[in-house]
């Protein structure tokens, strides 16, 4: 028979390894990111503008799970950098827009060997690569939206 604080166990939190196995991940990320100048998060940002091409910032936080707080200096920071530009919708002044440039899309070039080379650092197999997304996404589904 277990001790009742047994629930308080890390061995027991589904929460750790999901938070530790994150930041290994994010962390194998780094040698990858430093030559093309981009932390994990302006990199998963650049993602979803690569895709979108032009996106307003609260679906550009809704895709990423980002609140604006976190998300407004990385955008600020890719526009320095000249791969994005922001600029406030023409229809609703309280959107603001954003924009792939031309340079932000020739950084996709370089970008693009990233995710292979990640593969090769977690040992799972195709089809357990395809189970853990659909649970995690499953997991990220069952939060409420908050208001």
């Amino acid at each position: 028979m277990g001790d009742k604080f047994d629930c308080l166990k890390i061995s027991n939190q589904l929460c750790f390894p999901l938070y530790a196995c994150s930041k290994e991940i994010v962390k194998r990320y780094k040698p990858y990111l430093d030559p093309i100048d981009l932390t994990y998060t302006q990199y998963i940002t650049m993602m979803v503008i690569w895709e979108e091409k032009e996106i307003t910032v609260k679906a550009l936080g809704d895709k990423l799970f980002l609140d604006s707080g976190t998300l407004t200096p990385v955008l600020k920071k890719l526009e320095q950098k000249g791969y994005v530009k922001r600029s406030r919708s023409k229809d609703d002044e309280r959107n603001l827009i954003i924009t792939l440039t031309d340079d932000g899309l020739k950084l996709k070039e370089q970008a693009c060997k990233i995710p292979a080379k990640m593969g090769k650092c977690v040992s799972l197999s195709p089809e357990e690569s395809q189970t853990l997304y659909g649970l995690l996404y499953k997991i990220l589904g069952s939060f409420p939206e908050e208001n």
